[in-house]
């Protein structure tokens, strides 16, 4: 039976780029962001929001994530109602992808909301990824060419790297991705012999 691994982290904690290493040892990986992303771009999807939140969130019939993006991290309810839409959409492909994932002993699931989406029920083990607020800031601000005000109104409605951490099989400190790629390796071999 395989296994399902979550690999989670804070904003700027450098979980993609630990999935995307896991992906480069043959380790198959399912990263749940760039699968939302699509899904929000299906015409169900869109309807969806478009009934939720109405036109205000689109530019010339096209879904602006930057004027949904204010709207749901400003407000719980709103980024509530925007997951109830995508959630379910997500946990469905990903349900799917799992299904050929045939004579693998585990797959990752990368998810920075894994926690907070309630899919961590699913996972066998969990691996949070950290770092430092600041290099999380600074990552986020380099990365998206966004400000502090934007960057921390993600922060703020994601679970802190403390209540992770007690949920978590293992935790990787990522200031160096050298040693937090070994850090990786050692978790992996354990899996491996399990």
């Amino acid at each position: 039976m395989t296994k399902i691994i979550g690999l989670t982290g804070g904003i700027g904690s450098g979980k993609t780029t630990i999935a995307k290493y896991i992906q480069s040892l043959g380790i198959p990986v399912y990263i749940a962001d760039d699968a939302a992303k699509k899904i929000m771009e299906l015409p169900e999807t869109i309807s969806s929001i478009k009934q939720v939140f109405g036109s205000e969130v689109f530019e010339n019939e096209k879904l602006s994530k930057e004027k949904l993006a204010k709207i749901v991290f400003n407000n719980s309810q709103n980024l509530k109602q925007l997951n109830q839409i995508v959630h379910p959409a997500v946990k469905r492909d990903f349900d799917e992808w799992f299904s050929k994932q045939k004579g693998f002993p585990f797959v990752v699931k990368e998810a920075a909301i894994l926690f907070e989406s309630g899919s961590y029920k699913d996972c066998d083990a969990i691996i949070t990824v950290e770092a430092p607020l600041d290099t999380r800031i600074q990552r986020v601000i380099k990365r998206d060419n966004t400000n502090l005000e934007s960057v921390m109104s993600r922060v703020n409605n994601q679970w802190t790297d403390e209540m992770r951490a007690t949920k978590s099989d293992y935790v990787v400190e990522n200031v160096d991705i050298k040693k937090a790629m070994l850090q990786i390796d050692e978790i992996l071999k354990k899996m491996t012999n399990q």
